[in-house]
């Protein structure tokens, strides 16, 4: 039952309305940035343009600031799974960010999950639950994170899954840039999350 009340923990209870009106926000970044903003920086800056051929890293960093608003501000499994697994289906399913590699993505699916997850559930344990430094809270789920996703590449890597061809950008896609994006992500948050705070001490001022 720890689990089960650690998941349930976040930094303030909000009004029924404002927890309404967060989950639906979450959720719509978690399904349209991966299946549309990808698509939108190519028709306004070129497929060439150097924006572009760097949606991945906008396009996960917008990601992962909403795990971590999801871990800080959601409570309950069925929000926290939805926002964990939601992203990665709507990249997949939309093509833009991975390009033709996105049907080889298919197979990364189980630990893109995990991954996302683990980075909700260090937030939820270490700094909501043992009361820990936002930025420990990150550190340890960024390297959980980016440690399972590329740990089971490498393992279907050996079993030969992926082209050879693929298999270097592939290679960057699920470390260097992971970590990159989760890391960013991590200090967007941080932004949202003080002016969260600076809003609520006014308010009770």
């Amino acid at each position: 039952m720890e689990n089960e009340s650690v998941i349930n923990k976040r930094i303030t209870d909000f009004s029924k309305g404002a927890d309404i009106a967060q989950t639906i926000i979450i959720f719509l970044i978690a399904l349209l940035v991966p299946t549309f903003l990808g698509q939108l920086i190519t028709s306004l800056f070129g497929a060439t343009s150097v924006i572009a051929t760097n949606s991945q890293l906008i396009v996960g960093t917008i990601v992962n600031m909403a795990l971590v608003t999801t871990a800080i501000n959601l409570k309950g499994w069925a929000k926290i799974l939805g926002v964990v697994t939601m992203p990665s289906i709507s990249t997949i399913l939309s093509g833009y960010v991975f390009g033709t590699a996105s049907t080889y993505m298919v197979y990364m699916i189980p630990a893109i999950w995990v991954g996302n997850f683990a980075l909700v559930y260090a937030y939820k344990f270490i700094m909501l639950g043992k009361n820990k430094h936002y930025f420990l809270a990150g550190v340890v789920g960024v390297i959980v994170k980016v440690a399972i996703i590329f740990a089971f590449f490498g393992i279907l890597n050996v079993f030969g899954v992926f082209p050879e061809k693929l298999v270097s950008n592939l290679q960057t896609a699920m470390s260097t840039t992971q970590l990159i994006t989760a890391t960013l992500g991590v200090i967007l948050s941080f932004i949202i999350y003080k002016l969260e705070e600076k809003k609520s001490e006014k308010n009770v001022a």
